[in-house]
């Protein structure tokens, strides 16, 4: 038995000394540094809460030394941000993007919130379809972790026992319950702020909550579903307003999908809906209306 885990102890060393030479620490906030991982040539990754300044950044190479890095783009609904290092010689990470992990299997947690890498270990707990986050951006999977969380964790890479990277870090995004930002959706935010700098993510400019649908009424008006959405919150001058919806109104559906959750208005605004009108139909006063109203793209504050 020795023999085996100091076989494991030796192969998780190897992986964390594999993995760790594309990790470096970002200096970008008051605190301790963040870590990023040099994604593709001269490209870091890292995450977006961690980035508290957009000029003046400096990076820590895995030898020691440090290069000025400027940010090319950050996505707060994913919480990544990417940096462009003209740093020569730097490995990159070797993405594992071919299989997904599975529940219970092996994986190190890196960080570098100084000159020297960490590592903690645990288990994949939790592996699920695409989810949305709050901003309301897709992720591909949803990958929980049963590991401990250190300084520098956010922005780090999680690797499996090869030291293949799995995807980006963070504490962020889920309550601050540790989950892993998968390397697909991290290949797709990534060659978009490189190529706009941003985002590009669809708003009507309203605040939605629940409401149940009086029995009788949804009756009336064949609801599909007894709950859907009341307009609380209304922006001034904003796709929704200028185009007609009033507080109060309920919402029903959008294009004729029904709505019960604000997470299902933000499902409905990609990139691609932005100038597209788009039909959303509310009860207002008892009776049913139906309006087309346009998105707008969606400033980097704004939820819905």
């Amino acid at each position: 038995m020795s023999t085996v885990l100091q076989s494991l102890s030796t192969e998780l060393a190897d992986a964390v000394e594999s993995a760790g030479r594309a990790v470096v620490a970002i200096h970008a906030r008051r605190r301790i540094p963040a870590s990023g991982v040099h994604w593709r040539a001269g490209v870091v990754v890292a995450t977006h809460h961690t980035i508290n300044r957009d000029d003046n950044i400096t990076v820590t190479l895995p030898d020691g030394t440090t290069a000025p890095a400027t940010l090319a783009g950050r996505d707060p609904s994913t919480d990544l941000a990417v940096l462009k290092l003209a740093a020569q010689n730097l490995s990159t990470a070797t993405l594992r993007s071919d299989t997904p992990p599975t529940v219970g299997e092996l994986v190190i947690a890196l960080g570098r919130p100084g000159p020297s890498v960490t590592a903690s270990w645990g288990v994949v707990s939790r592996v699920d379809g695409p989810w949305r986050t709050w901003h309301g951006a897709e992720i591909d999977s949803l990958l929980r972790l049963d590991v401990a969380i250190y300084d520098g964790f956010s922005g780090g890479p999680l690797i499996d026992a090869a030291g293949r990277v799995l995807g980006i870090n963070t504490s962020a995004l889920a309550r601050g319950v540790p989950v892993t930002i998968p390397v697909a959706t991290v290949e797709r935010v990534v060659t978009e702020l490189l190529e706009r700098g941003s985002i590009r993510r669809a708003y009507l400019g309203i605040g939605t909550q629940p409401v149940r649908v009086p029995a009788s009424l949804a009756r009336k008006v064949e609801l599909k579903s007894d709950v859907a959405l009341l307009i609380v919150s209304l922006e001034s001058g904003g796709p929704a307003d200028r185009d007609g919806l009033l507080l109060g109104d309920v919402l029903l559906e959008l294009d004729g999908t029904p709505v019960s959750d604000p997470t299902d208005v933000l499902a409905q605004l990609g990139g691609d809906r932005v100038g597209r009108p788009i039909a959303a139909r509310v009860i207002r006063g008892g009776q049913v209306k139906t309006l087309q109203v346009t998105p707008g793209e969606r400033p980097t504050s704004r939820a819905a």
